[in-house]
């Protein structure tokens, strides 16, 4: 498999992901989704917010759109239900983004705004191998402070099985993704 197919394939895994992990926290009143929990982030509402912002200051440069580190002044943080519309609007142009690249194109560099550290030339596939570690480890993060709330945890760990196909296809067709196994 090449690298552009697996890419293509994590962003859908990573929408998928964030949906379902969305939608349990959806159940949670506002005051759960905001409580003090144990992680690096204290609440289901900042880690998540989190996420979702880290995204859009990545996405701007992999899209080479300019903003930098000020994407972080126009973020507020939004409640479960607003975040998850928002999160899969982004999850969408991280899909489209990588469904145009190619293997030549994922190894063009690209400015980063490291702030006081200046500029910093980055590759596309660097930038996209670290933009899915992060999703993975606050989404864990998330999970985990979600397993201590009155809502079970999703499972989120199988997409890229056949065997797990079945259970994530209903999921898919409401995100309106194909699932890994459509994408050979």
């Amino acid at each position: 498999m090449s690298l552009a197919l697996h890419f293509r394939k994590a962003a859908r895994n990573n929408a998928w992901s964030n949906d379902r992990l969305l939608r349990a926290c959806a159940e949670l009143s506002d005051d759960e989704f905001q409580t003090r929990r144990t992680s690096f982030f204290p609440s289901l509402h900042e880690t998540l917010n989190h996420n979702l912002a880290v995204d859009l200051y990545y996405l701007d440069m992999l899209e080479e759109g300019g903003v930098g580190l000020a994407i972080f002044d126009g973020i507020q943080p939004l409640a479960a239900p607003e975040l998850r519309t928002t999160q899969l609007a982004s999850d969408r142009r991280l899909i489209a983004f990588c469904d145009a690249q190619d293997e030549a194109l994922l190894s063009r560099l690209v400015p980063t705004d490291r702030g006081e550290d200046g500029m910093v030339s980055e590759r596309v596939d660097d930038l996209l191998g670290h933009l899915f570690q992060h999703q993975i480890h606050h989404r864990g993060q998330a999970h985990a402070m979600l397993a201590g709330t009155r809502i079970a945890p999703p499972q989120l760990d199988e997409y890229f099985l056949a065997f797990d196909a079945g259970r994530r296809a209903a999921d898919l067709t409401a995100l309106g993704l194909k699932g890994p196994e459509a994408l050979h």
